[in-house]
């Protein structure tokens, strides 16, 4: 069995692949692939969604809200007051909560069932249950002193939100050695046992030894080296059909395609994924991959024909086709972590969007200064506790507009981010830093007004930036947080790529219509700005750039277009837009290959800090990207080391990553691909589009690297007309997802 390398994705897009719309003849078609949803870019957000408050049945039939509009008979009871609707779903919840304890065979020990960080948040929960530790610990703020502003009618009390996961800490030294001693046993490569101890918990040894095949929870193993480990420790007794096999496959492939931004896949996809992969049964397996909790079954769809209620769980080997006097429905399959942030997300979702009462207040008095886009905006905040906004880099204007008025009538309003850059940005739109926290400070407690006694965050108005870039468990986590009576407000540009980690927050709850929508009016201005406009609609446009703000370099090979990105990069931008190197950013298809992040590091950090890379690969001065927790990029500068671990400065804020965390977790990065770079705007960017990159390319990809740059923006391009193909090909839904339909479930 070889070593896997560490921290790689396997089939990423080799190299840069962009040509500059200053040339109408650039363009070409190509596959609708996403870029970067990699290991650098931290894809399969992990802050920890997992909450049960409220949501649908985890066997997919419907979205649980409990509204008691009917009675056991059947028949309609008279009509419930809002506070008895209520109850009634809260008893509803119990009773399903209580249903599925008595289901299982007893209490979860921590370590046995549970492991790893799902064992260590339930010993934390009985630590509180017990009275050992105060509740109050699982905050890292303390309550404010000013009163949190409630809805007009009282609400039941609801549980606290967990925090977003923190990065993973290291497994204790003897379960690190256990688990060693069971890898080598089957020639595992010694160098999983950290990784094993941190997925399977302190037990990681006794659950190898048991189940070989759950080394595929370690990231980066493949089913063909967790087969070679069974083999080595199994013998005879290994075969392509043992349940534990199985059932570990299907696992693995639902996590593999959450990595690829599903939270759910059709079971026909599994069954055939498991057939390439040496299952003779691939229903059985499935069946029994349901059977033993490994995933969850769910069927979307209109009400059959055969008296089947909608959205009831189909058994996986059930035909539900027309043949069976139905109409087709989808039959999926997803983990429990994306069932229950897509439910509790819904459900939060509603529970805003019901507990807002119109402000007539805010139609006259704070949208009397603001622009038409910015008015209409405010009139709908006004009168709805959901709203959805969409519009490009000047459109951002608008949210700031709506989060000064709010500040102005008294209201605690703030804006969420997810960069460090784009709380710089919304804070200058707005005048006041307090305005501005990113995503990952506010859940946490380490920026903005904190928790109050409830556990809410403490905010009448939140408005969430960049929404694409919001996955599910994030989303699911936020709008928890948020009290009965917030006005939410996600605003977005949905041309861009979406969220590193799993779900499509943004565009399900376009597509599912389940608020009002405004239309920003306000253009981007600039050659860049029309030329981002044109790719969104799929034209790739030739620009007047009398200012040299785009700028197209053909190349002929990756290795030209490295030369000539270093020489853009240190010579000609600084020289004829006045943009230093410190200022311009690189951005590509992928990061392996000959033109990927990974080459161009290497050539930008030997022309711009050259050096022996002491500190782990890197020298002070050289820039980073770290990845705290999958699904942040955030851009640094190394400072210095030492005993501690490798020290970055962060836009001003020291961060210190420990020496064992250095190499999963820093990467170099003057080169970025267009997930880490999402969000994020620069001076100067230089979009890199060499020959054998054309796969990676699709119009939402071209669209966010090219409108990463403020000033001016070079296309490095060898895609001959892959690129206008590219842009030219309609976008689809290219990820599974249940919220749209859970989203759409009370409607219907």
């Amino acid at each position: 069995m070889t070593a896997l390398p560490r921290g790689e994705t396997p089939g990423s897009p080799a190299a840069d692949d962009e040509g500059v719309v200053a040339t109408p003849s650039a363009a070409a078609p190509a596959p609708s692939a996403e870029d970067g949803n990699e290991d650098d870019s931290g894809s399969g957000n992990e802050s920890g969604g997992g909450n049960e408050s409220g949501n649908g049945s985890r066997n997919g039939s419907g979205d649980g809200s409990g509204d008691g509009s009917a009675d056991a008979a059947g028949t309609a009871p008279a009509p419930l007051s809002e506070a008895e609707a209520e109850l009634a779903a809260q008893r509803e919840l119990r009773e399903r909560i209580e249903k599925r304890k008595a289901e299982k065979e007893g209490p979860i020990a921590a370590g046995g069932k549970l492991s790893g960080r799902a064992a260590d948040l339930l010993a934390a929960v009985r630590a509180v249950e017990s009275g050992e530790q105060p509740a109050t610990s699982f905050f890292d703020s303390p309550a404010p002193a000013t009163p949190r502003r409630t809805a007009p009618a009282p609400a039941p009390a609801r549980p606290r939100a967990p925090e977003p996961a923190r990065a993973p800490q290291s497994a204790p030294p003897e379960a690190v050695a256990a688990t060693a001693s069971v890898l080598a046993e089957g020639r595992a490569p010694a160098a999983l046992a950290g990784p094993a101890a941190e997925a399977l918990g302190a037990q990681a040894a006794e659950a190898l030894r048991a189940d070989p095949w759950q080394l595929l929870t370690v990231p980066g193993v493949r089913p063909e080296q967790a087969d070679g480990f069974a083999r080595a420790l199994l013998g005879a007794e290994c075969g392509p059909d043992d349940e534990r096999r199985t059932a570990a496959l299907v696992g693995w492939l639902l996590e593999r395609a959450a990595l690829r931004g599903h939270t759910a896949l059709d079971i026909s996809e599994v069954r055939a994924a498991l057939a390439e992969r040496s299952v003779a049964d691939p229903d059985a397996a499935v069946q029994h991959a349901v059977a033993e909790g490994v995933v969850l079954v769910f069927q979307d769809g209109q009400e059959d024909q055969g008296g089947q209620e909608s959205g009831a769980p189909a058994e996986p080997g059930e035909d539900t086709g027309p043949a069976a006097g139905r109409e087709p429905v989808q039959v999926l399959l997803g983990l429990d972590r994306y069932a229950l942030a897509e439910e509790s997300l819904a459900d939060g979702l509603a529970r805003l969007v019901n507990a807002c009462e119109k402000d007539a207040d805010w139609t006259e008095a704070a949208s009397a200064a603001a622009s038409p886009s910015a008015a209409e905006l405010i009139r709908a905040v006004a009168a709805h506790g959901l709203v959805a906004h969409t519009g490009g880099e000047a459109a951002r204007a608008e949210p700031a507009a709506l989060i000064t008025a709010a500040r102005g009538l008294g209201l605690r309003a703030l804006g969420a981010v997810h960069s460090a850059d784009g709380r710089r940005r919304l804070a200058e739109a707005t005048g006041d830093p307090e305005t501005a926290v990113t995503l990952a400070g506010l859940l946490s407690g380490e920026q903005g007004p904190g928790r109050d006694e409830e556990g809410a965050i403490a905010v009448d108005l939140l408005v969430v930036l960049d929404a694409p870039q919001l996955d599910v468990e994030t989303a699911a986590i936020l709008v928890e947080s948020l009290a009965d009576g917030t006005r939410l407000v996600l605003s977005g540009d949905p041309g861009v790529l979406g969220s590193a980690g799993a779900g499509r927050v943004f565009a399900d709850v376009l597509a599912a219509r389940a608020c009002p929508q405004i239309v920003s009016r306000t253009p981007d201005p600039g050659p860049i700005g029309e030329l981002v406009s044109g790719i969104g609609i799929g034209e790739l446009n030739q620009v007047d750039a009398p200012g040299r703000e785009v700028v197209i370099v053909p190349v002929r090979d990756a290795g030209e277009a490295v030369h000539r990105t270093v020489q853009l990069v240190a010579d000609s931008v600084p020289r004829a837009i006045g943009v230093p190197p410190s200022d311009t950013q690189v951005i590509t298809v992928g990061h392996g290959g000959s033109a990927g992040t990974r080459a161009l590091n290497a050539a930008l950090k030997q022309r711009l800090n050259p050096g022996p890379g002491r500190f782990a690969g890197f020298d002070p001065g050289d820039r980073v990207v770290h990845v705290p927790a999958p699904g942040r990029a955030v851009p640094a500068v190394v400072v210095s080391a030492d005993a501690e671990g490798l020290r970055l400065d962060c836009a001003g804020t020291e961060v210190v990553v420990a020496q064992d965390r250095v190499a999963s977790s820093v990467r170099h990065g003057w080169a970025l691909s267009a997930h880490q770079a999402a969000g994020m705007r620069w001076p100067a960017v230089v979009v890199v589009l060499p020959g054998d990159a054309v796969q990676g390319l699709s119009r939402s990809w071209v669209y966010t690297a090219f409108s990463r740059g403020e000033r001016h923006l070079s296309v490095v391009h060898g895609v001959d007309q892959a690129l206008q193909r590219a842009v030219a090909q309609s976008p689809a839904q290219d990820r599974t997802t249940r919220l749209r339909t859970l989203l759409e479930t009370p409607a219907r």
